[in-house]
């Protein structure tokens, strides 16, 4: 589905790239880079492009374009839901996503993007499952994998990947069954001028 992946700043520089299924060329970018200028915000520009070989699909988040070039015709939202995943999992990863953040963490930023896409397709995309495969950076981890060659790759597949939840841990057991429900309660009315009511709705919600 998605081919190739590419990381543009604010200036209009690429300064990071994935390719799934073949390499793409950079010079695709130049529809994003000519729809750019023509944008009077970088919000406005329109996050699906048509190109002779390619569609391209892209958000901006934090200042950065996340643009993605898809050979096939697919659902749009669907490759914009992937890569606000994209962008939410750096977020939660790093604290910030920036340009200066996935610098400093280029390497689990590949980690984390070959483990989100499958040959181009989305697989895993919740912070639950890939925080058991990839863990998230530490000072102490960064200087052990610097000495020893190591990774931030898990050894074992995750639990929470085998679950029908993927956003939950399977085999998780509570002491207490119980389930807290909030009801809002709701009253809408119509006085007359006196006081009296003459229209009296009264609505709940779970």
């Amino acid at each position: 589905m998605i081919h190739s992946l590419f990381l543009i700043n604010h200036s209009g520089d690429i300064f990071l790239e994935k390719h799934w299924k073949s390499v793409v060329s950079r010079s695709v970018c130049d529809y994003f880079f000519e729809a750019k200028e023509k944008a009077v915000d970088p919000e406005n520009v329109a996050p699906v492009l048509q190109t002779p070989h390619h569609y391209l699909i892209s958000i901006y988040r934090g200042k950065l374009f996340f643009l993605s070039v898809v050979q096939n015709e697919v659902p749009p939202l669907f490759v914009i839901e992937f890569l606000h995943r994209v962008a939410d999992t750096i977020q939660d990863y790093f604290g910030d996503c920036s340009e200066a953040a996935i610098n400093d963490n280029v390497v689990t930023v590949y980690e984390l993007l070959e483990e989100m896409l499958d040959n181009g397709f989305p697989l895993a995309t919740e912070s639950n499952v890939l925080k058991e495969m990839i863990r998230p950076p530490t000072i102490l981890r960064s200087v052990v994998n610097t000495l020893t060659g190591g990774s931030n790759v898990g050894e074992t597949l995750p639990t929470g990947q085998l679950s029908n939840i993927p956003w939950r841990r399977s085999g998780v057991k509570y002491t207490n069954n119980e389930a807290y429900f909030d009801v809002v309660e709701e009253i809408d009315a119509i006085l007359d001028k006196s006081g009296a009511d003459q229209l009296l709705c009264v609505h709940k919600s779970v």
